[in-house]
């Protein structure tokens, strides 16, 4: 009897073994990122390190190419095999976000800076082109109403414009009228769609025309002179800075992201660096 028990025990640690081993997410690793000019991409290989020796984008040939966030997270939530990049802000629960050297991405751990893979979310200028009606909008989105409706969108909030200021100071309506055309990163329209509507609503004579088509389109659009505002969701180069002024709206995580049926949920930074780079190519390589 005794030893019945030790084999049956036995055969339960086997069968226990082999759940846990079936269990685990195996195959080919479907790697998704963004198209090239996308701040979301510019921000993500530079701060993970996907790279060449001269630093230029080395993200894998073999990766599936999405033009919007919403291309990766609907990709990623259909395929158990894929993982990709987001916007923390963006993110459903279609898929899940993984932490990422033992650091959950959260606001909090964004704007103490423990979660590494965080950037700005930028609007850029051309200062000599701003009307009193650019201006005016300007204030409202670093008003302490925009402030909360980037707060309560997801977003980590940003300092006030206004250096040596301390809280965002309260947008009181100037009831001007006109358009206001903006262009740039998808990643940062949703947030602008939001302020623009609410500035809408306050300013009712005020149209706003927002274009979401790169981080590259919408600096470019600055520069070119065929919009008001610029939206990108990566560092402005210091040859843009020489032709365009810029500040950020909100900060935002760039979370790395899985299917939910996949039982992987953290990573190191380089074991991310390593899948991106095409030199860890099946999920059972992941540690």
């Amino acid at each position: 009897m005794k030893r019945f028990k030790l084999l049956s025990f036995a055969v339960l640690v086997v069968a226990m073994m082999n759940s846990v081993l079936a269990s685990a997410h195996t195959g080919f690793i479907n790697v998704l990122s963004r198209e090239a000019g996308s701040g979301t991409r510019d921000t993500f290989v530079e701060l993970v390190g996907v790279v060449d020796e001269n630093g230029d984008d080395a993200t894998t040939v073999e990766a599936d190419i999405q033009n919007t966030t919403s291309g990766i997270m609907q990709t990623v939530a259909g395929f158990s095999q894929a993982i990709g990049y987001s916007s923390l802000a963006s993110m459903d629960d279609s898929i899940k976000a993984i932490s990422i050297d033992g650091v959950e991405p959260t606001n909090e751990t964004v704007r103490n800076g423990e979660y590494e893979i965080a950037r700005a979310f930028n609007i850029v200028w051309n200062e000599d082109k701003l009307s009193d009606l650019h201006r005016d909008f300007m204030k409202f989105i670093y008003s302490s109403q925009a402030s909360e409706i980037i707060e309560e969108m997801g977003y980590t909030g940003v300092d006030p414009l206004e250096e040596g200021a301390i809280e965002h100071p309260t947008y009181e309506v100037a009831e001007l009228s006109g358009n206001i055309s903006i262009v740039g990163s998808t990643s940062v329209t949703p947030v602008m769609e939001k302020l623009g509507e609410e500035y809408s609503k306050l300013n009712p004579g005020v149209k706003i025309d927002l274009t979401s088509n790169g981080s590259t389109a919408g600096v470019n659009g600055i520069i070119e002179g065929t919009a008001d505002f610029g939206l990108a969701s990566r560092a402005i180069s210091e040859e843009e800075q020489e032709q365009v002024s810029h500040a950020a709206v909100a900060l935002d995580a760039i979370v790395i992201v899985l299917n939910k049926s996949n039982d992987v949920d953290k990573m190191s930074l380089e074991t991310v660096q390593k899948i991106f780079l095409g030199e860890i190519t099946d999920w059972e390589d992941v540690e």
